[in-house]
């Protein structure tokens, strides 16, 4: 075993003996490597199979704010989320120690059970409006989340705005594709339905979407926010989507407004910003052309 390896392995056993006592019965280690952190690995105990992921510092907060995510996701009772067994600091890093959740395979009513189970999550609402107590992250990219009771005012000032702002301070943007967002930001009170907010998952692509043992959904690394509910479903829709049972479930349970599909690439700005930010210009063409489809 390397050095570094060493070092690893004696940082995960401080973990686990701070959280769930004596170590010697482990039974299985493994690293994982990827992700907006550092290193992942998955221990098994006698005592249980645990999640342990951990980064240098760089995004100070990151997991305390997922640990929080989790646990409002959780006390909703709609969908499953691993149990939070620890958060905190060790050796100038921070960590976050969850359960392992085991998977299986889908259920024959899998589509239907999560759509249904996402629609109750969204019957989440909060009298503040739109927003969270906290700060928290979208992957690697800053959430801030102040209080709007308009839920579209929200969504500029707090989601598009934000990015705009970032992706002008570091040139990945001109000035005139600002001018076409600040164009956009007087349109979309009149595009989108300014609805009751609802509690989202808010990173919700098939990545954080599980199998569990059961056969049923269960979802990991959420970036909660109470927000418009129709900026979640498109999200989905990002990187292919999901079954189409799972949208008519939702819709039975908790229908959408008409022109909904024609509003999707209106939300997906947000993400794709975030992406233009994170990962750099190969997401803007995609940014440009929903620009130009409504600066018409």
């Amino acid at each position: 075993m390397s050095q570094q390896s060493q070092e690893q392995y004696q940082f995960i056993e401080s973990i686990l003996r701070k959280h769930v006592g004596e170590v010697s019965d482990m039974e299985d280690f493994q690293f994982f490597y990827g992700g907006n952190f550092n290193l992942a690995v998955r221990v098994k105990l006698k005592a249980g199979e645990f999640f342990i992921k951990w980064n240098q510092g760089e995004h100070l907060g990151l997991f305390e704010a997922e640990a929080k995510n989790l646990a409002l996701i959780d006390s909703t009772e709609a969908i499953r989320v691993p149990q939070v067994i620890g958060v905190g600091s060790l050796e100038e890093k921070e960590y976050l120690m969850m359960e392992c959740l085991p998977t299986g395979e889908k259920s024959g009513d899998y589509w239907e059970d999560f759509g249904t189970r996402l629609a109750q999550l969204h019957k989440n609402s909060v009298t503040d409006g739109h927003g969270l107590a906290y700060t928290n992250y979208l992957g690697a990219a800053k959430q801030t989340n102040d209080w709007n009771l308009n839920g579209v005012q929200f969504f500029i000032e707090q989601r598009l705005k934000k990015q705009v702002d970032i992706a002008t301070y570091h040139r990945k943007i001109n000035a005139a594709t600002e001018e076409k967002f600040q164009a956009l930001f007087e349109k979309l009170p009149h595009l989108i339905p300014n609805e009751t907010s609802a509690l989202l998952h808010g990173d919700l692509w098939s990545g954080n979407a599980m199998i569990h043992a059961d056969g049923y959904i269960a979802l990991v690394d959420p970036s909660c926010y109470y927000g418009l509910r129709e900026a979640e479903i498109a999200f989905t829709t990002m990187f292919g989507g999901f079954d189409p049972a799972f949208y008519e479930a939702y819709h039975a349970s908790f229908p959408i407004e008409k022109g909904f599909h024609e509003r999707i690439p209106l939300y997906n700005l947000y993400p794709l910003m975030v992406h233009v930010n994170l990962f750099g210009e190969g997401y803007l063409p995609a940014v440009q052309k929903i620009l130009s489809d409504y600066s018409a």
